[in-house]
């Protein structure tokens, strides 16, 4: 931020007006944060005894999304953003011991950029240009960026020919999303607005795969079906979960996510039968990537019996339910999923029993 003010008050002494714009022009930066931070570092700092240390550098320094990825499962890794604590990067298959600091990545990555791309920063004579800046165009110079346990295990695969330009519309969607996400409980209206707008001109229909269009459709889909929106959460779901399983593989935390949503529409939309099929393709890939026992994997073959009732197999229904507690107890003793997969089972139970259902076994 301190370069790119500097850069502000280098254009101001030979131009009498335009510097803030002509500097964001140069390195692809929206003009009102450029504003933003220039007015900030000419306001008066009377009561800033913490200033090195105050606010984290802002979302626009951060690496593209998907670009970073584990040296170890291969897959793109999360990134973690808290008001109290510095970003992260963490690998979703929990192959690394802790969370990197995310930048420190983006810090070491600019440099690289610097050394041997930096015909691809924007740059100004007077003015260094610091690595976070030059990470901002990571995207167009690099195609993956795979790290290790620690931050200098870092390996970078480099683009034949860069990217003409940083996709600014792009940038926007992300800052959108990161807002979304952190709206979507407390005042999902107001994120459902901001994640329209970060989708505008996507048709969940005939969209092709991306990353910040997939995090923002599950977002989506996830607001909608809160709100209860149906339909737009089955469309959105449906995208989210294609373009996840396409850019990360079906097994991957983001893919059983859009997955879980796009089941769980089609059953608040009344249609089982779909919902049926959802339900078994997600627990077949939780049962590759977890074990046939793992705690998710029993999670869906619950939820999957509930879809049974839903279609009439009442007596399906409770087989799977009763395996699925059997398993639940024996490999996860005082779970307490096992006391509400009991109450369904046993609702599902008065359920027969009020309807006089008798099956081949004699059982209601």
């Amino acid at each position: 931020m301190d370069a790119v003010v500097q850069r502000v008050a280098d254009v101001r002494a030979s131009k009498a007006y335009g510097a803030v714009t002509s500097v964001a022009r140069q390195l692809d930066l929206d003009p009102r944060i450029v504003q933003k931070w220039v007015t900030k570092a000419t306001a008066p700092q009377a009561h800033q005894p913490d200033r090195e240390a105050d606010a984290p550098v802002p979302w626009e320094f951060y690496l593209h999304p998907g670009l970073v990825h584990c040296k170890f499962c291969r897959e793109p890794v999360d990134r973690v953003e808290t008001a109290d604590a510095p970003p992260t990067y963490r690998c979703g298959n929990d192959c690394w011991p802790r969370a990197l600091d995310a930048l420190v990545i983006a810090t070491h990555v600019g440099r690289a950029i610097l050394r041997h791309a930096p015909r691809i920063v924007p740059s100004h004579p007077r003015t260094p240009t610091p690595p976070l800046l030059a990470a901002i165009h990571a995207h167009r110079i690099l195609t993956c960026v795979t790290v290790g346990t620690t931050a200098g295990e870092m390996t970078l695969t480099w683009r034949a020919t860069p990217l003409a330009n940083p996709d600014r519309w792009d940038t926007e969607r992300a800052q959108r999303v990161t807002a979304a996400r952190d709206l979507a409980l407390s005042d999902p209206l107001r994120a459902r607005e901001l994640l329209h707008k970060s989708l505008i001109g996507i048709d969940p229909a005939i969209a092709a795969s991306h990353p910040v269009h997939t995090e923002a459709a599950t977002l989506l889909a996830a607001v909608h079906l809160r709100l209860g929106d149906i339909d737009p959460a089955i469309r959105w779901a449906g995208y989210a979960h294609h373009s996840a399983a396409h850019l990360y593989g079906p097994t991957h935390r983001r893919s059983l996510e859009a997955l879980s949503l796009f089941a769980a529409a089609h059953r608040r939309a009344g249609h089982h039968q779909r919902a049926y099929h959802l339900y078994r393709q997600l627990g077949e890939h939780c049962a590759h990537s977890d074990g046939p026992s793992g705690q998710r994997t029993l999670a869906v073959h619950a939820t999957t019996a509930l879809v049974l009732h839903d279609l009439g197999h009442c007596h399906a229904a409770q087989n799977l339910l009763v395996d699925t507690i059997a398993t639940q107890r024996r490999e996860y003793p005082g779970h307490p999923a096992t006391a509400r997969m009991t109450h369904h089972l046993t609702r599902i139970r008065q359920d027969c029993a009020t309807k006089s259902h008798h099956h081949e076994d004699g059982q209601q």
